[in-house]
């Protein structure tokens, strides 16, 4: 069996300005480092997510459009863990973001909602607290 962890997530933004502000400002990322590769005339922004998780958001000139939201073949959405979901919540909604109604996964009893990247990213953030 093989051992391992998510090391890091890889997005391609349309506008590296906005997504960088998004990443680092609205949701609090860490940067680590941010490379400019004059070849490719575009960014590498590598963002500390938490203790071993890492985005790498990448600019390059034109990108293709996301074939469909969500249903995609591929990465449906990522997934962010929150300790107290209402309070993450308003934050976001404090910063201008607009997220869905907060749901109720039948499973596990835990509360989720998504929102989006300024690319339209499908972002979740899933309470892991215990409910009240």
């Amino acid at each position: 069996m093989l051992s391992c962890s998510i090391h890091h997530i890889a997005i391609i933004c349309s506008d590296y300005s906005r997504s960088k502000h998004f990443y680092t400002e609205l949701l609090g990322f860490t940067v680590l480092r941010e490379t400019y590769r004059a070849a490719r005339n575009s960014y590498k922004l590598d963002l500390q997510v938490d203790a071993q998780t890492q985005i790498e958001l990448f600019s390059f000139v034109d990108p293709p459009p996301r074939p469909s939201y969500p249903e995609a073949c591929g990465l449906r959405h990522l997934a962010f863990a929150v300790a107290d979901l209402d309070e993450a919540i308003a934050h976001l909604q404090a910063q201008g973001i607009t997220l869905e109604p907060v749901r109720l996964d039948e499973l596990t009893g835990k509360r989720f909602t998504f929102f989006q990247d300024p690319d339209g990213l499908p972002l979740e953030l899933y309470e892991i607290a215990a409910n009240p």
